[in-house]
């Protein structure tokens, strides 16, 4: 919960953010840090850590919590997202602890992780590269190219999360670009497919954490999410996109967050 507290808190600055998608992605970010991940943030360039790539770079917010909760950098920073001279920007920069590449540009992130699951195969480390995604990326064509390399190379060492929250900045991703049957659109391309709750963490250890599924192919899990998941006025909501909360806005989303479970409902509350 101190996540999404940290992402509220970032989105009630001057800049606000893209809360609705690093909500959805909270679970799976929680997950890999958590249980996951092969990385130590008194050493974020140890040679034998875990790559991560998050290709939804517009959901820095989530990613800047989630490292600042593992220790990568103080908790006291996050307060200095989006100012002048704040090296948490809008999209993460490799000047952040634990950030590995530039990302934001969407439809690159997957081919950066296919370049460090070849690079820890070569160099002969058993280190893994996990890259996270939105679902409306997967409309950018370089997403399918580097799944093909990925699945010729038999990059077993990598896995790749799509956050299925099934909306992005336009609209539902499926009344914009049709995307199902989407398992078995990356099955037909050479690689292992699952897919999970995204918002149970438990599940997503298991399934991230028993990688690779089948010798010899990628692994792709499909984690069905719901956007701004955690705030009913805002679970499922386009609006929750990008948002600058508002002073009484703020303190109410806090208040959610305190006070109640996080639930799977989508909810329609109006968000006042």
């Amino acid at each position: 919960m101190r996540v999404r507290e940290h992402v509220a808190d970032m989105c009630a600055g001057p800049e606000g953010g893209h809360l609705g998608g690093a909500y959805s992605a909270t679970e799976v970010l929680t997950a890999l840090y958590g249980d996951v991940m092969t990385v130590d943030p008194a050493r974020p360039t140890a040679p034998e850590r875990d790559r991560f790539v998050l290709s939804k770079g517009h959901a820095a917010v989530g990613l800047y919590a989630i490292l600042a909760e593992s220790g990568f950098l103080p908790v006291e920073e996050l307060r200095e997202y989006g100012q002048p001279g704040s090296r948490l920007m809008g999209h993460p920069v490799r000047a952040v602890p634990g950030v590995e590449a530039a990302t934001g540009s969407l439809g690159h992130g997957l081919a950066l992780g296919c370049g460090f699951a070849l690079a820890a195969r070569l160099d002969g480390r058993s280190s893994k590269a996990f890259v996270l995604m939105g679902d409306g990326e997967l409309q950018e064509g370089s997403v399918w190219e580097a799944a093909i390399g990925a699945a010729s190379l038999g990059l077993e060492n990598l896995v790749a999360v799509v956050d299925r929250n099934s909306l992005q900045l336009t609209g539902p991703t499926n009344e914009i670009a049709a995307m199902e049957p989407l398992a078995e659109r990356w099955r037909s391309f050479g690689w292992a497919v699952r897919e999970a709750d995204g918002h149970d963490v438990g599940e997503l250890v298991r399934n991230l954490g028993s990688t690779p599924w089948e010798p010899g192919r990628p692994s792709l899990l499909i984690a069905r999410t719901v956007k701004g998941h955690g705030v009913p006025f805002l679970a499922g909501q386009v609006a929750s996109h990008y948002v600058t909360l508002s002073e009484r806005k703020h303190t109410r989303v806090r208040s959610v967050l305190r006070n109640a479970p996080v639930s799977h409902n989508t909810g329609k509350d109006e968000a006042r």
